[in-house]
């Protein structure tokens, strides 16, 4: 969940990233210096016809990476054997010879040349995430992947530093997040929509001509840009949560060209927004239910959420309450609100590794009155970093989320919904559910009900769901599967926690990926591997 965004339609998270590794991205990365803005269209030195997209055959111009920018996350260039370069596409790919975006990319070439297999490109979900920032920050997960393949990621188009989209500035951008995300008033209500429409105007006004064509099926025309332009006769792809819905919908486009494709942690493509915001509702509520029964077991009477499951649950939904009236002081001077709290709950359970820290967050809230670590955790998951300053993770969340999803909810729809939401998760129900309404009013109309992604004559695609993710629940990557086609989608589970399966270091899963990736074995649809 996304918190950090407003009524995105699907919330998706921050896809590998987590909240860990989006903490390490904050000072790694690279600046590919492509322009936010489109420009007139060179003329390409020669040019194909592939799958409907006219591709050029541009020469990459690989350099070093200078530091990512502040729309990437900021922080220092990354290590010299890292390489930067810029890929131009077509703002409008129904009009391949009008107007151009240069999209960042960046790559770590394959330490055995003599095996190498061809490019890697890595997508971490959001949507919104830097690649480009985030590759880097995470190159010692995939080092066995590294051995023959040319790791590579990319910014998305209207992320980062490829056409990225802007917004509020980030004072807007810190009011926009002290709104009350669960009004239970008429004046509380207007607030929210007050919030939203102020957060559209500014993207209407800085980013509008690139508004209409941030949409994940354009973003899958430049993974085809990007695999010619690599050299590839087919695309080796690896992509996390949001990644795997934009995996699915080029395996739709393009079924001749994959080569091999990961999919891991996966957005269900059946579901429509509310569905999806349901859905999540529920793994969050899942995933801090098992965190509380964890906590309760390793620190026993220390642990601030008790013996968890509903004692556990009031504990947290008593604290929220509170804030709700009484917003907690922090050492920076800001306040910790509801919403923020819900924000750095939600951020913390991505990973396992970040359940300690919210453990001493909500020690620090009920116990000693200070908001400080769970501040901390909600501004991780936005992007925010200590000085203030946002990437365009947000901005770009919800162009792309509201460009894509057809459907637009208004207040009373939320309303009708809330019994339901609320029943899924006392802790996330409500904020999810108002989530839904941040699309209403978008400048730019959804295109589709629900991704489309039935790839008959794909190679097959290998679809990785986790039991305790709380971001794309397990079923998504079984629902992912089937609508794959039979023979491509080909489903493995893990039974484990966290979003991000490969990322867990799971040895059975590890085994199993790579042995597809670097050795061409499909495992059989249904493999399981335990925790």
């Amino acid at each position: 969940m996304h918190t950090a965004v407003r009524g995105a339609p699907r919330a998706q998270a921050l896809g590998a990233l987590g909240l860990t590794a989006l903490l390490l991205a904050s000072a790694t990365g690279c600046q590919s210096g492509g322009s936010s803005s489109a420009e007139p269209a060179p003329t390409p030195p020669a040019a194909t016809t592939s799958g409907g997209t006219l591709a050029w055959r541009q020469p990459l111009d690989w350099h070093a990476c200078a530091a990512p920018t502040t729309a990437q996350g900021g922080g220092t260039a990354p290590a010299a054997d890292w390489q930067c370069a810029t890929l131009k596409a077509p703002l409008d790919h129904a009009k391949p010879d009008g107007r151009t975006i240069d999209l960042a990319l960046i790559r770590s070439r394959a330490k055995d040349e003599q095996h190498r297999l061809g490019s890697l490109l890595f997508n971490f979900g959001g949507p919104g995430a830097s690649g480009v920032a985030t590759l880097p920050a995470l190159a010692g997960t995939y080092a066995s992947l590294n051995s023959r393949y040319d790791l590579v990621s990319f910014d998305p188009r209207g992320v980062g530093e490829s056409a990225g989209v802007t917004c509020l500035d980030d004072k807007g951008m810190d009011a926009n997040a002290e709104v009350d995300g669960t009004p239970d008033t008429p004046a509380g209500v207007k607030a929210l929509d007050d919030a939203n429409a102020a957060f559209t105007a500014a993207c209407q006004s800085h980013s509008g001509e690139v508004l209409p064509y941030v949409d994940t099926e354009s973003a899958a025309r430049d993974l085809d840009l990007m695999r010619q332009a690599l050299g590839d006769a087919k695309l080796s792809y690896f992509g996390i949560s949001y990644g795997t819905q934009l995996g699915g919908v080029y395996a739709h486009l393009f079924p001749g060209q994959v080569g091999r494709m990961v999919l891991d942690s996966v957005v269900d493509p059946t579901k429509d927004p509310q569905q999806s915001a349901l859905g999540q509702a529920q793994g969050f509520q899942l995933a801090l239910d098992d965190f509380m029964k964890a906590c309760a077991t390793t620190q026993a009477a220390a642990c601030p959420t008790g013996a968890g499951g509903a004692e556990g649950t009031a504990k947290v939904t008593d604290l929220l309450r509170r804030l709700r009236q009484s917003p907690l002081p922090t050492t920076g001077g800001r306040q910790l609100t509801e919403s923020l709290a819900v924000t750095g709950i939600a951020g913390s359970l991505y990973s396992q590794e970040t359940w300690p820290a919210l453990a001493v967050g909500l020690t620090e809230a009920m116990q000693k009155g200070s908001g400080d670590t769970l501040l901390q955790l909600a501004d991780a998951l936005s992007g925010r970093d200590a000085q203030g300053h946002y990437t365009n993770l947000s901005a770009a969340n919800r162009a792309i989320s509201c460009v894509d999803a057809r459907q637009r909810y208004s207040d009373q729809d939320v309303e009708k919904q809330l019994p339901q939401f609320r029943q899924a998760s006392p802790v996330f129900g409500e904020f999810t559910a108002w989530g839904l309404t941040g699309c209403t009013g978008w400048p730019v109309a959804g295109k589709t009900d629900h991704p489309e992604v039935s790839a008959a004559g794909s190679a097959p695609v290998l679809v990785v769901g986790t039991t305790g993710d709380p971001a794309t629940p397990v079923e998504g990557a079984k629902a992912m599967a089937g609508r794959l086609g039979p023979g491509v989608g080909v489903n493995v589970t893990l039974q484990g926690e966290g979003h991000g399966g490969y990322n867990t270091g799971n040895p059975c899963l590890r085994q199993t990926v790579d042995a597809y990736l670097l050795d061409g074995t499909v495992p059989t649809d249904g493999t399981t591997c335990g925790s």
